[in-house]
């Protein structure tokens, strides 16, 4: 375990240092660092030297010397400048919060398609950063941020860096088709999805699961779960079924986090199109969190990055066993619950299923025994409320949608 010592900068517009570092220090706990003290300085702007004063570098060096800390953690991204004259100060080794994330986000990296993501958003990251670190590649034989999924050693040539992002752009590429192949298979199929996405650990993945225990047919097809940053990195999709025979497509995608760098979302842009291409939005809130409020504002900021509007959005104020009291919000339409606790779980559903399938069509369809598929995919994908066989065929009295209903017109009585 690495020995840690935090430093942030409270510019004036930053009013959450405090806020901001606690987060600081639970991603590097992530990243299982040992968090020996944090250091601020409140200043109008970074030095161009060493990111900090001139003082507090001299304090930070009596601080590493007194607690025989090996890493120095910054809470913003540093140039590459900023890192080689820290090194060369400091004789110690210095990362940043984008290296922390990218970090954590290698060591969860379980499938193909996110551990080139993060291979990708790492090369990235180093490869303006070549000159300045060439000098100590040293640093890149064990510890936080030294290697990510599947490498042997992170390359710190250009000619190397820039040949592996060009190889890595083209196998996510491969997977990224494969993708998109399926979204307009679903299309295709008109199979509605709703996608789920908030600040990281919010709850989204307890909250899939509690859905899918509603789904007539989850099968225990649960996702994984744990109370920690970045649970989970993959893309994870469900088929969700209704008692009245609606159902819709769930998917869980990764969460986000203040100051989560840019190379990062470009290299998950495949991953979160989930998000722009459904036909509704489960923004997942932990309002136990004195800071929630910043949090939706992070969220927000992320979903306008990637360009997502005019897609309908629920507000689900999830983790409300942690309150004693709920608290008020502009946000509409708003929904408590504790999806731990399965606190209404059954009117979230309910909403869902209001606004997805609102303009469904009641109708009386005759299909004759030759065309028995039809009545196959009409119990599978919509709501069948009565059956009757008769002589001429099939006789059913159904409830479609707008796709489903000029599709079989053919067959209305």
């Amino acid at each position: 375990m690495e020995n840690a010592i935090l430093v942030g900068l409270d510019i004036s517009r930053d009013t959450n240092i405090e806020e901001s570092m606690a987060e600081l220090a639970n991603l590097a706990s992530a990243c299982n660092v040992n968090v020996l003290h944090s250091l601020t300085q409140k200043r109008d702007s970074p030095t161009p030297n060493y990111y900090i004063g001139d003082g507090k570098v001299d304090e930070l060096n009596e601080l590493i010397t007194t607690l025989d800390a090996d890493l120095v953690i910054f809470n913003d991204e540093l140039s590459p400048s900023h890192i080689r004259n820290l090194e060369q100060r400091l004789n110690t080794k210095v990362i940043d919060r984008t290296v922390l994330i990218l970090d954590i986000f290698a060591k969860r990296a379980k499938t193909k398609e996110a551990m080139l993501q993060v291979e990708l958003a790492q090369a990235k990251y180093f490869m303006p950063r070549v000159v300045g670190l060439y000098k100590y590649l040293s640093r890149q034989k064990s510890g936080t941020g030294s290697k990510g999924p599947g490498e042997q050693q992170l390359e710190l040539d250009r000619r190397i860096l820039r040949n592996k992002i060009t190889k890595l752009k083209n196998d996510l590429d491969d997977l990224v088709t494969v993708r998109r192949t399926q979204r307009e298979k679903r299309k295709k199929n008109n199979e509605i999805t709703v996608a789920l996405t908030g600040y990281t650990n919010s709850g989204k993945s307890t909250l899939m699961n509690a859905i899918i225990d509603i789904s007539t047919s989850h099968q225990n097809k649960y996702v994984f779960k744990k109370n920690m940053l970045f649970a989970t990195l993959e893309t994870k999709t469900r088929k969700i079924h209704l008692e009245n025979n609606h159902n819709f497509l769930l998917t869980d995608t990764v969460g986000f986090i203040d100051k989560l760098p840019h190379h990062l979302i470009e290299a998950f842009k495949s991953t979160l199109e989930e998000i722009f291409e459904s036909s509704l939005i489960l923004h997942v809130i932990d309002v136990s969190n004195p800071n929630f409020e910043k949090q939706i504002h992070t969220v927000e900021e992320v979903l306008k990055d990637i360009g997502v509007e005019n897609i309908p959005i629920f507000y689900i104020y999830n983790k409300t066993d942690l309150l004693n009291d709920i608290p008020v919000t502009n946000k509409s339409p708003a929904i408590f619950t504790s999806a731990l606790n399965n606190t209404n779980i059954s009117r979230l559903i309910e909403e869902i299923d209001q606004a997805l399938f609102k303009n469904t069509i009641t109708v009386e369809m005759l299909i004759p025994f030759k065309e028995s598929e039809v009545y196959s995919d009409l119990k599978d994908n919509a709501n069948v409320i009565s059956t009757e066989y008769l002589d001429t065929g099939i006789n059913t009295m159904v409830e479609v949608n707008n796709y489903r209903y000029n599709k079989y017109k053919r067959f209305i009585k």
